[in-house]
């Protein structure tokens, strides 16, 4: 047990992908204990071999085919409008803009790199400071796994074996809470730095919210299809998919075959990354189990206490401090058969504890020192990692915030699914 740590946590420092940290240290600890090697190759097939899991390369290519038929530039045009006349403008169409693309891509990657891109040009030509630019990009972009579709909930549903649809409903008001917060600290901060607004035009806004109006249909069309039973998980992103073709190709006719094929060809990429994640990190949970770890780790945690909100925070400072160094997915595979029996026997309901724990690991993305998105935002905006993590720190402030609100309320992740889904 000492070496797959001590291994894992050496190639993080050293710089080594975190997936094949994961993978190399869970290896080394097979040979280590004489597990013969078709162990490897049934848990890594065993852990991406779920049904649910088709739906995640199927989001992530809708959120691309948004990408390339530039839709993104539709949606931001439609939330400056609606937000733009509210000091710091921008800051809040940026972050108005990720909540509906939320509804499309379920990814906060996709949603820095696509949507992002868009955001920062429009703040850097208005006066906006670079790395402010780039720390409500960054923060803005944890909005994406929250609010529904995420990908991360289609992982935890497919390994906690709960309904992916509540996940997904749970995470609308968190999700809303998000972006609130987030709206709120820009408020004060452009008032503070005299940052512009645009004039507000109730004209501009209808006329926007008709050239966005089929993009803005995805989520409303995602959320009808769960709340009515008309169709599963992933039955919901191949209709994403579809829908993002036909708009793309043969309504707005910016979906190409080059940009198609360019569309498949990124999703590939991604898929590959996210398969060999699960992969790796089930192999890794198998010796984590098979070693014992995860009693230990319960009767440690329920040693302290069995009162359910202590055992939520002690769980939640864990993840926080893990999502700082590792990626969600990594994460969520890891971890949940250590903390599902934890929850199981506190009664902590399945549903808000997945859609706190993605919310947490979302605030990890832009956590210093590996957050992923950081290092995303940096890449399209042309800007250093260090100073974009100091500047990104206090967006992590109003964000804490509605995570510690869903942690004691369990009503605002469970309220909305109780009502909807019978």
């Amino acid at each position: 047990m000492l070496t797959l740590f001590a291994l894992f946590f050496l190639l993080i420092l050293i710089g080594v992908p975190v997936a094949v940290s994961i993978g190399v240290s869970a290896l080394a600890s097979l040979f280590l204990n004489g597990f013969p090697l078709i162990v490897i190759a049934q848990k890594m097939i065993t852990g991406i071999d779920s049904f649910t899991f088709i739906a995640i390369p199927l989001f992530i290519l809708a959120g691309e085919l948004m990408n390339v038929g530039k839709i993104t530039d539709r949606i931001f045009g439609f939330a400056k409008a609606s937000v733009g006349w509210i000091p710091g403008g921008l800051a809040h169409a940026n972050i108005f803009a990720s909540v509906i693309f939320a509804g499309m891509s379920g990814s906060a990657i996709a949603d820095a790199g696509g949507l992002g891109t868009v955001e920062m040009k429009a703040m850097k030509e208005s006066g906006y400071d670079d790395y402010f630019a780039g720390a409500v990009t960054a923060a803005s972009s944890t909005i994406g796994p929250i609010f529904p579709p995420s990908i991360p909930m289609v992982i935890y549903g497919g390994i906690a074996s709960v309904s992916v649809g509540k996940m997904f409903i749970g995470g609308v008001l968190p999700g809303l809470l998000m972006a609130l917060a987030l709206m709120a600290y820009a408020l004060v901060v452009s008032i503070k730095r005299g940052y512009p607004r645009e004039r507000l035009s109730v004209l501009r806004i209808l006329t926007e919210f008709a050239r966005a109006f089929i993009p803005l249909l995805t989520p409303v069309i995602i959320l009808s299809g769960f709340v009515t039973g008309w169709f599963t998980t992933t039955e919901a992103s191949s209709i994403a998919v579809v829908y993002a073709i036909l708009v793309g190709a043969f309504v707005y006719r910016s979906v190409s075959w080059k940009t198609l094929t360019q569309a498949l060809i990124n999703t590939a990429a991604t898929t590959a990354n996210v398969v060999f994640i699960i992969g790796s990190a089930t192999l890794f949970s198998f010796i984590l189990t098979n070693q014992g770890f995860t009693k230990i780790i319960a009767d440690f945690i329920l040693g302290i206490s069995s009162t359910p909100w202590v055992v939520l925070v002690i769980i939640n400072i864990v993840l926080f401090i893990l999502g700082m160094i590792m990626e969600p997915g990594a994460i969520l595979i890891m971890m949940l058969p250590v903390f599902l029996p934890i929850i199981q026997r506190v009664g902590i309901d399945y549903v808000h504890f997945g859609v706190v724990m993605v919310l947490n690991l979302m605030i990890g993305q832009i956590t210093p020192p590996f957050g992923m998105c950081l290092f995303t935002i940096a890449q399209v905006g042309g800007l250093k990692v260090e100073r974009l993590s100091h500047a990104t720190i206090p967006w992590i402030i109003p964000l804490v915030i509605v995570l510690v609100a869903s942690i004691f309320l369990p009503e605002l992740v469970l309220w909305m699914p109780n009502l909807l889904m019978k």
